[in-house]
């Protein structure tokens, strides 16, 4: 995560031991700096912003957003110009450590244990908030998943990406690399019937010019009947393409929710219902699956099958909002994930945890 650590001892307590006696003896400074957490947040991947903007971004009254902005402007963190809000370096810098902070407030280290516990998983990543509800949330999603991809990814690597707007945004983080990597980027499954900016192909090409790799492209629909696909990928550059995209190094997918991903893919009504009363709610690359994770459905395509799963080195599936969590239940019930990048809304949801303190933006003089 970025940021600075917070490893300071405060009468001989760990960073979680004061975060905890704070939240017990003075709660409402935790919802406080939570509440300029998200406000400087939704400044950074905003900025320039107009004040009434980022008060409709942040659902709060105006007259509070000028409050705050006030108070932030004294301590030098933003500055406004005739284009709006913006940060200052030590706004950006105090962000990033504030993350940090944050963290340790909401208890998300703890979280994250327990996520691996739960499912088996190598490593968790949460950030503060909710995609569904906060815009800049996802796209904290995204850039925490570009950071682990620079981190992770080495020269002669393989990555495999799907579609979806989860990895448009992570592609969107990736600025684009000075220097040229060794890194093959392959789209993981044939494309969806749907906008080209979403599609495997199109979001493969950005993660490339991101990391300064190569890409080929998989241009094979999914929609196409068994018989012309199975054709399609006998041909000699298909097949190929196809083992590579197998012999992946990582694979980065995101977080189906099968009703909408079954209408995306163009299912006839009754084929949406059909799939729904087999118990369908979690889709990844063109596999659904139900509550307990067993495979109910299976869609025709070229790419990475389930049974891949084994021989990729890391399987990492992105994605957040509390509306996506039966279905991110279900995928990782199913098994084969190794790591899971999410929002802490998603993750609540994931472990069963009561429904979070209200924030300062409906405390008595917050945000």
């Amino acid at each position: 995560m970025a940021g600075t650590k917070i490893v300071q001892v405060v009468m001989g307590l760990t960073a979680e031991e004061v975060a905890a006696l704070q939240n017990k003896i003075c709660p409402e400074a935790g919802r406080l700096c939570l509440a300029r957490y998200e406000l400087l947040r939704a400044v950074h991947f905003a900025q320039p912003i107009g004040r009434r903007a980022l008060a409709d971004r942040l659902h709060l009254q105006e007259r509070r957003v000028r409050r705050e902005l006030s108070l932030l402007g004294q301590g030098e963190l933003i500055r406004i110009g005739g284009l709006g809000v913006e940060l200052t370096p030590e706004g950006e810098a105090a962000l990033w450590k504030l993350e940090e902070y944050v963290r340790v407030l909401r208890g998300l280290s703890r979280w994250e244990k327990e996520l691996c516990l739960c499912f088996g998983l190598r490593e968790a990543i949460i950030v503060p908030g909710d995609s569904d509800a906060d815009l800049a949330v996802k796209k904290e999603l995204a850039r925490v998943t570009a950071e682990y991809l620079r981190k992770h990814l080495k020269d002669g690597a393989i990555l495999a990406v799907t579609g979806g707007t989860t990895l448009a945004e992570v592609a969107a983080a990736l600025r684009p690399a000075e220097e040229r990597r060794d890194l093959l980027v392959l789209p993981a499954r044939g494309g969806l019937g749907e906008e080209v900016e979403l599609q495997a192909n199109t979001i493969a090409a950005a993660f490339a010019k991101g990391l300064g790799g190569t890409y080929r492209l998989l241009h094979v629909p999914d929609d196409l009947d068994p018989e012309t696909l199975q054709r399609i990928a006998g041909e000699p550059r298909v097949k190929e393409l196809v083992e590579l995209i197998r012999r992946a190094d990582l694979l980065l997918h995101g977080i189906g929710v099968a009703e909408e991903m079954a209408r995306r893919r163009g299912m006839p009504p009754e084929a949406v219902a059909e799939l729904l009363a087999k118990g369908a709610v979690g889709e990844a690359f063109g596999y659904y699956f139900d509550e307990d994770g067993r495979l109910v459905h299976t869609t025709s395509s070229v790419g990475i099958q389930e049974k891949d799963l084994p021989g990729i080195g890391l399987v990492v599936m992105v994605g957040g909002g509390r509306s996506k969590a039966r279905a991110a239940r279900a995928i990782l019930k199913s098994g084969g994930r190794h790591v899971i990048i999410t929002d802490e809304a998603l993750a609540r949801q994931l472990l069963g945890k009561e429904a979070a303190a209200p924030t300062t933006r409906a405390a008595e003089g917050g945000v």
